[in-house]
């Protein structure tokens, strides 16, 4: 078993132990990186926890951070100030009341060469020692990623392998598989099928991740021919890869925090962006387009982890981050490409439907922007997501292109705000259909997007022409306007729209 004491002694990491050297016998089940104030319910235990402490930011932020790890049950904390490269005295002291073991890193070292580390000696132990398993493990030490390691377990299976997201996107495979075949294969993998035929062929589907990772972006091994589905050897090599996509996500998310600080800065107003964009990897003279997702019935990281996918899919140099309950991706992305983004997007998500159930996944998109505009950006695929929320389906994708100005306009005033043009303006109109059960507010919703055309908005409304006439005089005689004035019917207009 891989133990706190097994990380603190190996010699290249150069850890010093500055808390919990009583505890140094816990056993680590996973590596998680997080700058989270409170990442409690990203915890189940037994993680070896990385931090760069961005999260300290006042006081009692340690009390709070240390007491979600020691609740949650980790294994230890790494960590190290990335401005002062020391540990503040009182995180020491508060790992040392909780309990909590705490290991200093050098700050001059990565913290992806302890990923790597650590990630492989969890990957030894859970792959065992079969011949074919220390191959793998061996060139996992190297630096083989996924593809390289499906290479070498096509050699050792001695048939066709290929490794699916549940999106549909194609990882790694020695041969083409075309998007159908992939798409129906994705569906069969989802309802639970793990020996189908296709095009004739008979193939076997082995889940390669965890059954604890986040279930709306799997990955799965398809493997040609008939191969039992208790084949050891292939068991061996769904196991590694799903070992090394682990490393290969934590590393990433750690690589990543940066982009959530980026985000929680944005947010918040902060004119530090173009600064905090370069740490997070982006070129001042990047073209960006800014994804808002979620997922109501599931978590921020499941919503994350669709995004990662598919930026992953779409746009290997996009960047993933998340604040709160929200998951944003930038991706730079022509600006005249708003339309394919959507549509290739929405694709994608429409593979796992299957495995959603009554859940949803909606996902908006701004427009093209400048990386100093990416706080409208960020407002704009918010809005464009809550337009998404609104429509039905299981999964939908909303395109900035898609939204009209005056949306846009209305969407970055606060809900009370709206509440209050809409009050002002049309007031009377709404106290007298709410006493009466009126319908002057649909008859002048009808109206305006005839632009103001009598017998369209007749016909449409099925009245006659003088019973519409009578009711936009008495619309007009309420609300003191004249709808022959545009700069009136233009109030009107964006107040009939401004719902809190």
């Amino acid at each position: 078993m891989v133990s706190v004491r097994t990380v603190a002694d190996m010699p290249e990491l150069r850890l010093t132990v500055r808390a919990g050297v009583e505890q140094l016998d816990r056993v680590i089940s996973r590596i998680y990186g997080t700058e989270l104030p409170d990442p409690s319910r990203f915890l189940s235990g037994g993680e070896l926890v990385i931090s760069g402490l961005l999260w300290l930011r006042g006081p009692g932020d340690v009390a709070v951070f240390v007491a979600a790890l020691s609740d949650a049950g980790v294994a230890a904390l790494v960590c190290c100030d990335a401005d002062t490269g020391i540990v503040p005295p009182e995180l020491v002291t508060e790992c040392r009341r909780r309990g909590v073991p705490l290991l200093e890193v050098d700050v001059e070292l990565p913290f992806s060469l302890i990923i790597d580390r650590v990630g492989l000696a969890l990957a030894t132990e859970r792959v065992g020692g079969g011949a074919s398993r220390r191959g793998l493990v061996s060139a996992m030490a190297r630096g083989a990623g996924v593809g390289e390691l499906l290479r070498l377990g096509v050699a050792e299976v001695g048939a066709s392998c290929w490794v699916v997201s549940t999106l549909g996107r194609l990882v790694a495979g020695d041969e083409p598989l075309p998007d159908a075949r992939r798409a129906r294969l994705v569906s069969d993998f989802l309802q639970g099928s793990r020996r189908v035929r296709s095009d004739g062929v008979e193939l076997a589907l082995f889940p390669v991740d965890d059954p604890s990772g986040p279930e709306l972006t799997r990955w799965f091994l398809v493997v040609d021919g008939s191969v039992p589905s208790a084949d050891q050897t292939v068991a061996e090599l769904a196991s590694v890869l799903g070992v090394q996509r682990a490393r290969e996500r934590e590393s990433r998310h750690v690589a990543a925090r940066a982009v959530d600080t980026l985000l929680e800065l944005v947010l918040a107003g902060s004119a530090e962006i173009v600064s905090t964009a370069s740490a997070a990897g982006l070129a001042a003279s990047a073209e960006l387009r800014v994804l808002a997702a979620s997922a109501p019935g599931f978590t921020v990281v499941q919503a994350r982890a669709v995004l990662e996918e598919v930026a992953a899919l779409l746009c290997p140099d996009g960047l993933v981050g998340s604040v709160g309950e929200d998951a944003y991706a930038l991706l730079p992305w022509p600006a005249s490409g708003g339309g394919e983004l959507a549509e290739r997007i929405a694709v994608a998500l429409r593979t796992v439907e299957p495995g959603l159930a009554d859940r949803r996944i909606v996902v908006g998109i701004s427009s093209a922007t400048a990386l100093r505009e990416l706080p409208g950006a960020i407002q704009e695929a918010g809005h464009a997501r809550q337009m998404a929320a609104r429509r039905g389906g299981r999964t939908r994708v909303v395109a900035g292109e898609e939204i009209a100005a005056h949306q846009l306009l209305l969407a970055v005033l606060p809900g009370e705000l709206r509440g209050a043009l809409r009050r002002r303006v049309l007031g009377p109109v709404l106290d007298y259909d709410a006493e009466h059960g009126g319908s002057l507010l649909t008859t002048l919703a009808v109206f305006l997007d005839c632009a103001g055309s009598w017998a369209k908005a007749a016909a449409k409304l099925h009245v006659h022409v003088n019973t519409l006439r009578y009711r936009i005089g008495r619309i007009e005689e309420l609300a003191d306007v004249d709808l022959n004035d545009f700069g009136q019917r233009v109030d009107v207009y964006l107040a009939l729209h401004a719902e809190p």
